[in-house]
């Protein structure tokens, strides 16, 4: 009774508008003070400092600078113009370019945010200059950048495999999969409305553009061949490879390319802070609240619960999938981990599901909230970004949220699809 209550309370802050690290701090702290006060003051601190103080997370601050860093230079318009000058020529080309544009810049920067702060802007104009509607542009850039989330480096990955101790080598390999997967299913969506509607294509680029295209765009794809060929080789860990990426885009960006100099960097630098120092507050309260959910029993509860209820593998993804899919459109991704991953997280694990599995199911849902209404945060972002009122963008996004699911049910009920390339790997 005193957990439902403490869960209501919560659910009222939200309500009232309270940041969500009040959100899940208040309840953790009256927690303590109510049902736990045996636990001296310095332990609470404790935990919260001693939450965030693990190597793993340093891979976040490290990835977050590296996007900041490329989402500022011109590696995003390097990677679009490779992209499109050779798929731009065929119909419906700039819509697969977007598609194509959105998993490769995610390749190197790990944000869907970053994605289509970076993209949308050289992305809108040309698909409505190729006929496709407002609303079909904008949903396409918002829904295509969730595929940043998945395909590594994914700091959404790493926060889950810290939460539960899982490879984050073995996260990133399936989270590479199933982010294909998603964009070729964006893409037969692209090449449906292409047919249905009378969106065109470009002229086809010449060889001597294409070339100049693959050249320039070499340097930035080079970024994820030396995170992934250094993780998967064994040269270094995930968090190593977060700061080898933070040197490359340094160099690429600002001592080979020159986008910008050393006050620009600063500016850069002090925005990263700002995000990293907000990611980190949710991380420690939410470690708090981890330690809270497990002092009360609540996964125990659960999982007895199900027991009782005989629920297989099979319906505990159906609930699992409603309820991630609700939090999605209130929560921010950050918060849903922190709370439901410790909750279910041990569920998941005595139904005999792949710890890999289960946090590539809960991260789909994540990039699902990413653009559900009414607070997906990439609806915001590509609001903002392109200057559109976020009703346009919510009108066309509904028939992506449907492709979500859709991909969402195979990767739940095909295992294979997100675990069989980590298994050959290791």
């Amino acid at each position: 009774m005193s957990v439902i209550l403490l869960c209501v309370l919560a659910a009222v802050l939200l309500a009232l508008g309270f940041e969500m690290f009040l959100v899940m701090g208040i309840p953790s702290i009256l927690a303590w003070l109510l049902y736990f006060s045996d636990i001296p003051a310095i332990a609470i601190a404790q935990k919260l400092l001693g939450g965030v103080n693990v190597s793993t997370l340093l891979a976040i601050p490290f990835f977050i600078f590296a996007a900041d860093i490329m989402a500022r230079g011109t590696i995003a318009r390097r990677l679009t113009d490779l992209v499109k000058t050779n798929l731009g020529h065929y119909r419906g080309g700039i819509g697969h370019t977007t598609v194509a544009s959105c998993m490769a810049f995610g390749a190197v920067c790990g944000s869907a945010p970053a994605t289509v702060a970076a993209l949308g802007r050289l992305l809108h104009p040309e698909l409505v200059r190729a006929g496709y509607t407002e609303k079909f542009a904008l949903g396409l850039i918002a829904s295509s950048a969730e595929c940043a989330l998945l395909i590594p480096p994914s700091i959404t990955l790493i926060i889950y495999g810290w939460l539960t101790g899982t490879s984050i080598a073995d996260l990133f390999a399936a989270g590479l999969v199933v982010g294909i997967v998603l964009g070729a299913a964006f893409m037969v969506q692209v090449q449906i409305v292409t047919w249905r509607s009378r969106a065109g294509a470009f002229p086809r680029a010449s060889r001597r553009e294409r070339l100049a295209a693959l050249r320039d765009g070499l340097v930035a794809l080079g970024m994820p061949v030396i995170i992934l060929g250094g993780i998967y080789s064994g040269t270094f860990t995930a968090t190593e490879a977060a700061a080898v990426a933070v040197v490359y885009a340094l160099v690429v960006e600002v001592l080979i390319l020159r986008s910008f100099g050393l006050r620009a960097l600063m500016q850069v630098a002090e925005s990263s802070a700002i995000t990293i120092v907000v990611v980190f507050i949710l991380l420690a309260m939410g470690s708090l609240l981890s330690f809270f959910i497990t002092l009360a029993q609540v996964p125990a509860f659960f999982t007895q619960l199900f027991a009782q209820w005989n629920v297989g593998w099979v319906e505990f993804f159906l609930i699992v999938n409603v309820i991630l899919f609700v939090a999605g459109m209130f929560i921010d991704p950050n918060s849903i981990l922190l709370v439901l991953v410790p909750t279910f997280f041990p569920v998941a694990v005595s139904l005999g599901i792949d710890p890999v599995h289960f946090g590539l199911v809960v991260c789909l849902n994540i990039c699902i909230g990413m653009i559900t209404p009414p607070f997906g945060l990439d609806l915001f972002v590509t609001s903002s970004t392109l200057k559109r009122p976020v009703e346009i963008v919510i009108g066309g996004i509904w028939p992506f949220i449907a492709t979500n699911i859709v991909v969402l049910m195979l990767i739940s009920y095909v295992p294979q699809v997100s675990t069989a390339i980590f298994r050959i790997i290791r």
